[in-house]
Parts: C-alpha cells; sequence; structure tokens
C-alpha cells in the first residue's frame, strides 16, 4: 500500500508542512497556528491551543481540568509532565469504603485541577513568547464568544441533564436555561477574566491567590474537604517516561508513555505481548490488521493489559509493582503464552470507565514536537462550577477505588488512576511522532490501533479514519460502523460477543503529527469537530 493512499472512507486528506498542529476544535487549530505564525515553537502552540480548548470545548475540558504532556526537542531528547492534582490532605477515606464505587459528582470527586500548573510549567521551560501572548486567542473567545461546534453542542446537550439542576452550573454554561445549540454563540466572560489573571500571575493567582480563595471558598460552603492549602501544595511534576520499541520500516522508534498514575503503561503491555506472539510479523501488514485473525490477536493482548493496568496501576507512590516490572521480558513472555489463537478469553479485566477529554499534536519547523491532553473526565467533569471564575472542575477524584487494599484506594494527598494518555514516539535522532486518541479507556487501544497501522505503513490520516474496535467487559467487543460483516461474523465464531458501536462517541478521537522527510504529515479524527493546520 502506498503511504499516501486513504484505504477506509475519508473525509479529509492529511496535511503536509513546516509546522504543524492537530485538535478537537477548529478554532484551538488555529490558536495553535497563530503562535508558529508569530515565531512561537510547538510548547507554544500547545499552550496557546489548550487554552482555547478549555473555552471552545468545555464539555471535555477546562480551567479545572487535569493534563499531561510529553515535550520532544529536535534532538528527540524527551521531557514528560505529569500535571494532575492529588485529593485534599484532610479526606476521609473510611466514608467511601462502604460504596462500590467512588462517586462520579459533586465535590466528592473533585481533586486539585492540575493544568493550569502544567502551562505555566510547559511555559517557563521551553516557552519562548510571552504567556499573555499564548492566553489571547482563548481570552478573546471566552469574552466576545464563539460559534459553539456540532459535537460539543451534542455533548453538551446530554450534559444538561447530568448537571442542569447544579445552580453554578447552570449560571455559567446554561445560558437561559439551557445548552447552547450548534453554530450558537456562547462567551464565558468569567473565563476570560481568570485568564487574564492567570497569564499576569503566571498561574499564581491560581493556586495561591484570588482564585485560590474562590475555589477554597466554593468548597467550604459545600463541605467539602479542599482548602487552600491543597491548592498552594500542588507542583506538577517532570518524570522520565515508560517506553517500548516498534520497527516502522527501515526505523525503530522508541514510543514514549507517562508512567502511573495514568493507563499509558497499558498500550506498551499489549504493544509488548504482540511483539512476543506468533503474529508479529504478519501484524505489520495492513490487511492483516483488519482481518478476524489480526484483530483477535490485538484484542486478546489488550484485554489481558487491562487486567494487569487495573490491578496494580496507581498513583506510583503507592504501586506494589514498578512499571519496569509490568514491562519486564519475562512477564510479558507469560502473558503472550496465555492467548489462545483461536478463542477469545476474559482474563478479568473488568468493564473500563469512559470519559470525556480533549488531546491535541504540534510540531515546529525546527523539529520539535509536543503530545498534550487535559480533561475533566465525565464531560463536565464534577458539575462544580467556581461562581464568578469560570472554572468547571474535574472529577477525577471518581478515579480512585473503594476497596482499601487496592493500590489505587482511595486516601488523602494521593493522585487517582487516570485514563489520559499522550504518546509520542522517537526515532533517527528525532521525534518521529506525537499522537493521542482522547476518549477514557479507548485511549491505550486506541493507541496500539494507531501504532500497527502507521507501523504498518499507513499515513496518519488513513491511520485515524479506519474502522475501530473497543474492548469492553468480559468477551464483549464494540465495533465501529465500517468493519466487513464477515470479519464479524469470524470473530463471533471464536467467542467474541461482538456488539455494533451506536455512534462515534465511544472510539475515541485521534490527532496526530508524524515527521516525514523533513516535514510534518498530520492527521485529525473525522470523529471529532477539529482539523489538522499547517504552517
Amino acid at each position: 500500500m502506498d503511504y499516501w493512499s486513504l484505504p477506509y472512507p475519508s473525509q479529509r486528506q492529511p496535511v503536509v508542512a513546516d509546522a504543524v498542529v492537530a485538535t478537537s476544535q477548529p478554532l484551538a487549530a488555529q490558536a495553535g497556528l497563530a503562535m508558529l505564525q508569530r515565531g512561537g515553537n510547538a510548547v507554544d502552540a500547545a499552550i496557546a491551543a489548550a487554552a482555547a480548548l478549555a473555552i471552545v470545548e468545555p464539555t471535555s475540558n477546562g480551567l479545572g481540568s487535569d493534563a499531561f504532556a510529553i515535550v520532544a526537542e529536535p534532538d528527540g531528547t524527551v521531557h514528560a509532565l505529569n500535571a494532575s492534582g492529588r485529593s485534599a490532605a484532610a479526606l476521609d477515606p473510611e466514608r467511601y469504603h462502604a460504596l462500590d464505587a467512588m462517586p462520579l459528582r459533586g465535590w466528592d470527586a473533585v481533586t486539585v485541577p492540575g493544568a493550569v500548573s502544567g502551562w505555566i510549567a510547559l511555559h517557563e521551560r521551553f516557552g519562548s513568547l510571552d504567556l499573555a501572548d499564548l492566553l489571547a486567542p482563548a481570552i478573546r473567545w471566552a469574552e466576545e464568544g464563539y460559534p459553539v461546534g456540532p459535537v460539543t453542542a451534542a455533548t453538551w446537550a446530554r450534559s444538561q441533564a447530568v448537571h442542569g439542576g447544579r445552580e453554578d452550573f447552570a449560571a455559567a454554561f446554561l445560558p437561559g436555561g439551557r445548552a447552547p445549540r450548534a453554530g450558537e454563540r456562547f462567551a464565558l466572560p468569567d473565563a476570560g477574566r481568570t485568564l487574564r489573571r492567570i497569564a499576569a500571575t503566571s498561574g499564581g493567582a491560581f493556586y495561591e491567590g484570588e482564585l485560590a480563595e474562590a475555589i477554597a471558598a466554593h468548597a467550604r460552603a459545600e463541605g467539602a474537604a479542599l482548602v487552600i492549602d491543597d491548592l498552594a501544595g500542588h507542583r506538577p511534576d517532570w518524570v522520565d517516561t515508560v517506553h517500548g520499541r516498534l520497527q516502522v520500516g527501515d526505523r525503530e522508534w522508541t514510543v514514549h508513555e507517562l508512567p502511573p498514575n495514568g493507563q499509558g503503561i497499558a498500550a506498551l503491555i499489549a504493544l509488548g505481548i504482540l511483539r512476543r506472539s506468533p503474529v508479529w510479523d504478519r501484524l505489520r501488514d495492513a490487511a492483516f490488521l483488519d482481518d478476524a485473525e489480526g484483530l483477535h490477536w490485538q484484542v486478546e493482548a489488550t484485554k489481558l493489559a487491562f487486567a494487569e493496568v487495573h490491578t496494580h496501576v496507581a498513583d506510583l507512590d503507592h504501586m506494589r509493582l514498578a512499571p519496569a516490572d509490568l514491562l519486564a521480558g519475562p512477564r510479558l513472555d507469560s502473558l503472550a503464552a496465555r492467548i489462545d489463537a483461536d478463542h477469545a478469553s476474559d482474563p478479568g479485566h473488568g468493564r473500563p470507565q469512559p470519559g470525556g477529554t480533549v488531546y491535541l499534536a504540534t510540531g515546529d519547523a525546527e523539529g520539535g514536537a509536543v503530545s498534550f491532553i487535559q480533561s475533566n473526565y465525565y464531560g463536565f467533569g464534577s458539575g462544580v462550577v467556581v461562581p464568578r471564575t469560570g472554572i468547571s472542575l474535574q472529577n477525577r477524584g471518581a478515579g480512585f477505588v473503594t476497596d482499601p487494599d487496592h493500590p489505587n484506594a482511595v486516601a488523602p494527598g494521593k493522585r487517582p488512576f487516570h485514563t489520559i494518555i499522550p504518546a509520542m514516539a522517537t526515532g533517527h535522532g528525532g521525534p518521529a511522532l506525537a499522537f493521542g486518541v482522547m476518549g477514557g479507556p479507548m485511549q491505550p487501544q486506541g493507541h496500539l490501533q494507531l501504532l500497527l497501522r502507521l507501523a504498518a505503513g499507513q499515513n496518519p490520516q488513513a491511520a485515524s479514519d479506519a474502522p475501530r474496535w473497543r474492548v469492553e467487559a468480559g468477551l464483549e467487543v464494540v465495533v465501529e460502523r465500517g468493519m466487513p460483516e464477515h470479519v464479524s461474523r469470524r470473530l463471533t465464531r471464536m467467542g467474541h460477543v461482538m456488539t455494533p458501536g451506536g455512534g462515534m462517541g465511544g472510539f475515541g478521537g485521534a490527532q496526530l503529527v508524524a515527521r516525514r522527510e523533513g516535514a510534518w504529515v498530520a492527521g485529525s479524527d473525522h470523529r471529532k469537530d477539529g482539523h489538522a493546520v499547517g504552517w
């Protein structure tokens, strides 16, 4: 297959340019592009796009989100940032031990929001433009308004039923008592003022100043445990990636993921299992990836990876097995040996939880790249909106478990298990690929699907366009429209419970930028409102 072929029903060509931005919302892509045009680098573009997404796609992220990032310098040096927050120091874990699961909504689900600290950390280390300039597009759209995109509007309408009873949420996000419809203009001037304070104080106001005081006051008024000291004590962490290897043509890529508390290691476990399988060489053929046998091996490896992650992954300080143990060769050999080539299995991986997230990728003319993700988790997150600030708070505390003996048990001052994962690949002395697939449990299995397609010679847009599958609990596999019926029938005979997907929302949203012959090739998922742009 020719690299530039588009073998699946596609709505767009890949974008080829010296510098690129790919996001899930067109205005955010333009915000990042504007920084590249002003001489900024990939980090500048990523911060501008991320801030814009907090305004123009508030259904999936906001000023009270968490974030993770991977930065690759032009020489291939990789830096990873964990900007997720911890639970309140005064949290009483015994309140939750009798529950089957953590609360999804309200203050019980809120941890310290880390996204703003991530923007600041990235800017201080790598930014070349003024922070005020990077936040200017987001400020403009918050204060002057923007037309709401159709995918965002559909999600917003569903959130009205969930959060509409909260006065703070309705005041900010339900103008006139309802969610804005596609094409209608929406403004959030309170968020514009908040962004101006973030720019003026390099984030200080958010964690120690008047914005922190507003967050803490709202928590206090509703009887929550979060206090201003929790915000003041928050720090994002620069960490080393966990990584695996993948042969792509005549090159070997190193595939980088964030270490726990995120689930990125699941993609590396699944990849490591497949590298040890008898069909590994065939999995680098795009036709085999779409065949029932190829899909069977991918699905089985993914289920085993989820079983490992849901058993062991937590805040890194609380894990009983180190990430290196989970990626050790003998352990992966043992997992690979458990796959039956002809029959589906249930390794006890459970039902992955859904989520709402935004992801973006950028590449600059010098060859640097950023893979960035931020999220409120479930749609608008907790539903809590700090009055007169436009800060909608995530519900990442729902990622804890209530079993006190689990590594991910709810506890004070602890980071919960996170679904959001950016990814990067490096090779031949520089970044080769920045990519991600927003969407809860779709993310690691989406990473695996994209990596295999790119290794098989597909371009980023073709890899994104391909029909996806999604592992659910037990033997269930949800498949997207476009998978041939004969493939689904054969998988059914192997014991998989095949379920047609009801819409594009459950299969994530990919953004990819790949380095090729000194330029960037960018793809953007047709399942979202956004696109890729170049300069």
